[in-house]
């Protein structure tokens, strides 16, 4: 029978609380490996400078940079389109009030001519019909 000697160096092999369990060295190796790989992978530097740019290996990091440029001047673009819209809003709306008053203008100088007009025939009718009096009363 093969007797586990204890690893920590306590004489237990039972773990205290708050502590972890020790790890076999193959096992930290292993972990520390992942860890650095996964590092590695997170901590790619971006270029500052045109030369440090390497054009010719590296294609997808370029169109990625250039699609989140590109996001953020759309972005950017939309932002200064909506401002803008909030600076002219008030001269929109102004403009829209006045075309308004100008059209109840329009309206009220059509409806001021009609009355006139109706006043000038009903003038005119009865200047005829004095005429016609005054034509009857000279034939008499």
């Amino acid at each position: 029978m093969i007797s586990a000697a204890p690893i920590s160096g306590h004489g237990s092999g039972a773990v205290r609380r708050g502590e972890q369990p020790p790890l076999d060295t193959a096992l930290r190796r292993s972990v520390r490996r992942a860890a650095a790989k996964a590092d590695a992978a997170l901590a790619r530097t971006i270029p500052t400078t045109h030369h440090e740019q390497d054009h010719h290996m590296n294609p997808s990091f370029d169109t990625a940079a250039r699609r989140t440029a590109r996001r953020e001047q759309t972005t950017e673009l939309q932002i200064r389109n909506r401002t803008l819209e909030m600076h002219l809003m008030h001269e929109s709306l102004a403009r829209a009030h006045m075309q308004e008053r100008l059209h109840e203008a329009e309206e009220q100088r059509l409806g001021m001519r009609v009355l006139q007009a109706a006043r000038l025939r009903r003038k005119a009718e009865r200047a005829s019909l004095r005429a016609r009096k005054a034509l009857a009363v000279a034939l008499m």
